[in-house]
């Protein structure tokens, strides 16, 4: 299946000034009523063409004695342009007044929609200051606006990197180790080995570096079936025996239950996770003392709480008292059978608890 990606777009901007000049203030003024203003020239920043808005008394009655100015985007079937702006009246000098000016966050417009400078200017104080010359009133706007640059969509198929290692296990091409493991050999790849476990690292790469080379490397203690499954996820990432819908019972639980000492053996952490998952998952009153004996050896902390956890009904310590594995469970792992039965005896019996703890 072809993944659809895409690149993070990226913004940048573009910025301009505009100055307005309203020749003949006093005529505009008294020639446009509340709500009809002066339109500047178009002016194109970011792609987009802008017009300034002058309402010589305001846009509506309630502010009648001021003036309005509006930024308006123009640019037909404009959506979703991001800008800010700054509108200004200038002194003699063409600097803007500080007390005239405003500066309006970014916003977002689409055609024929304005903004307001937000800048109430009377017009009484207006014509009593110097910023009205010769009946002439200069207005600036800086406008600023945001420009996304959207990179083209890209199909990229997704990592098949498992399917060639996993190819590469299987072939055996350029393989330059034998196991011998429960009496059956297989061949593999000390790089790959040493990348995804330490313990094969220190192993293969150290000391025994010159031994393995040229006899089998034989394991003990592990079953074939489980150091095959143990070498497809180093290679692959993957366990089948545990993903398959069909092993969600006692045989995937078995399984999951050997891989998790091979893989605490070996410390590849990530199929260490998966196996103690899947045994968190799938107690039951057949498996818990296998399991709990297990995560007690080995110290596997949460298959052990989760084991307790389950145990801490009567009825279900009652069958695992009654299944095939309470007698391991008894021989080899006296301390958690302790433990759990301390749990279970009421909390103001802190004496019995303590009298049981150290037996």
């Amino acid at each position: 299946m072809v993944e659809q990606r895409k690149i993070s777009a990226a913004m940048v901007s573009e910025e301009r000034s505009f100055v307005l000049k309203v020749d003949e203030y006093s005529r505009v003024k008294a020639q446009l009523k509340i709500g009809e203003s002066l339109t500047s020239t178009p002016f194109t920043v970011g792609g987009h063409k802008w017009t300034v808005r002058y309402y010589p008394n305001a846009v509506w009655a309630f502010n009648a004695d001021s003036i309005s100015l509006y930024l308006c985007l123009e640019s037909a079937g404009a959506e979703d342009v991001k800008a800010k702006f700054t509108l200004s009246v200038l002194d003699k000098n063409g600097e803007p007044v500080p007390s005239y000016s405003h500066t309006n966050p970014m916003r977002t417009f689409s055609k024929s929609s304005v903004w307001g400078s937000e800048l109430a200017i009377k017009r009484a104080d207006l014509e009593r200051s110097a910023y009205l010359r010769d009946d002439c009133l200069t207005i600036r706007c800086d406008l600023t606006v945001a420009k996304e640059i959207k990179s083209q969509e890209t199909r990229v198929a997704p990592s098949d990197l498992h399917q060639h290692l996993g190819d590469l296990l299987k072939n055996k091409d350029a393989a330059d180790l034998v196991f011998q493991v429960g009496g059956k050999r297989f061949s593999a790849h000390r790089c790959v080995l040493a990348a995804r476990s330490s313990v094969f690292k220190a192993e293969l790469l150290g000391a025994m570096k010159e031994s393995s080379a040229a006899l089998p490397i034989e394991i003990h203690d592990m079953e074939a079936h489980v150091f095959e499954s143990l070498l497809h996820f180093i290679y692959t990432d993957s366990v089948p025996e545990l993903e398959m819908a069909s092993n969600k019972g006692e045989t995937g639980v078995v399984m999951a239950g050997h891989l998790l000492v091979a893989a605490d053996r070996y410390n590849i952490i990530r199929l260490k996770q998966i196996c103690e998952e899947k045994l968190c998952n799938h107690i039951d009153s057949n498996m818990v003392a296998t399991s709990l004996a297990l995560a007690e050896q080995h110290g596997f902390h949460r298959l052990k709480e989760a084991c307790l956890q389950f145990l801490a009904s009567p009825s279900n310590f009652d069958a695992m008292v009654a299944s095939d594995g309470y007698e391991h469970l008894k021989s080899s792992c006296p301390s958690v059978l302790k433990e759990l039965i301390a749990r279970m005896i009421p909390s103001e019996f802190k004496s019995a608890k303590d009298v049981i703890m150290a037996i």
